[in-house]
């Protein structure tokens, strides 16, 4: 029984020690670190109004749908962009279903803004992301939705173009990805312009 004891007593004291550990210190380590260092990260990149309400996080796309907005990319997750369904829809690219969304979605697109046959419907305009959560089009994608957008705001498309172009992000660290929007900062933008 002795023995017993002598090897069960260094496994649990070193599963207390890593238990203490690795679920209360280093936890606590961490969130410290990220209020310190980065605190609007850590705690959502948030975007609040002038209230002091949450508008939404710049992090996560937003169901926009008005003609005076601009509108974000397609959904694959949940209900618009569910953060708890986050994911893409996983339809191959033979899939008739995604062929079949897809053209449908170019046809809507270019008769909502506009755009003529011979004008390529930019990709991000027409499919969902690998999370279903982007908050960002391409700057091709938020020219092509200016003219709509300026039309129903009754506004002047020159204020528009530089309403996307204040609210282009570049590329990640320089040189990955593409330079993107972000819908919910330049929706933003507009509101509090027009």
């Amino acid at each position: 029984m002795n023995y017993l004891i002598r090897e069960i007593r260094p496994a649990l004291v070193a599963t207390a020690l890593l238990t203490i550990l690795l679920c209360v210190v280093y936890p606590l380590v961490v969130w410290a670190v990220a209020q310190t260092v980065f605190p609007n990260q850590a705690n959502g990149s948030l975007l609040l109004d002038s209230s002091g309400k949450t508008i939404g996080s710049v992090l996560i796309g937003q169901p926009f749908t008005a003609d005076r907005y601009f509108h974000p990319r397609p959904s694959a997750a949940g209900n618009g962009y569910d953060g708890t369904s986050s994911g893409g829809s996983n339809l191959g690219p033979l899939s008739q279903k995604l062929i079949d969304a897809v053209s449908q979605r170019v046809a809507d697109y270019r008769e909502l803004n506009g755009v003529p046959a011979n004008v390529a419907v930019p990709a991000d305009a027409v499919t969902a992301s690998a999370s279903g959560l982007d908050p960002h089009i391409s700057v091709a994608n938020a020219r092509l939705q200016a003219n709509r957008v300026a039309q129903t705001r009754n506004i002047e498309i020159s204020r528009v173009n530089r309403l996307i172009e204040a609210n282009t992000e570049s590329k990640s660290l320089g040189i990955l990805g593409e330079e993107g929007v972000n819908v919910l900062k330049l929706n933003i933008a507009l509101d509090k312009e027009h």
